[in-house]
């Protein structure tokens, strides 16, 4: 359900705007993206576990903040994100 410390690692590397970047909105949307992939793997063959879909639905809405917070004030770099995530929007 949750993602390895090494397969985090190398997110963090892949979408990092600069050295040392662990905190910028594009960074945390990604780590978020993978851990509800995950949790999205572990509940279709968990259908009643439903704490962790509570948990899956505050993620996919703390990651909607994060996306909507970068499109209100970078547009670019949002546009950027969903392509390299295959995100929807």
């Amino acid at each position: 359900m949750s993602i390895t410390q090494e397969r985090k690692v190398e997110v963090i590397k892949d979408f990092a705007t600069r050295d040392n970047d662990t905190g910028s909105p594009e960074v945390q949307v990604a780590i978020l993206s993978e851990r509800i992939n995950n949790l999205t793997e572990h509940l279709k063959t968990h259908q009643k576990d439903f704490a962790s879909r509570r948990g899956l639905l505050m993620m996919v809405g703390q990651r909607r903040r994060l996306l909507d917070y970068l499109a209100r004030t970078r547009s670019d770099r949002y546009k950027t994100l969903i392509e390299r995530l295959g995100l929807r929007r």
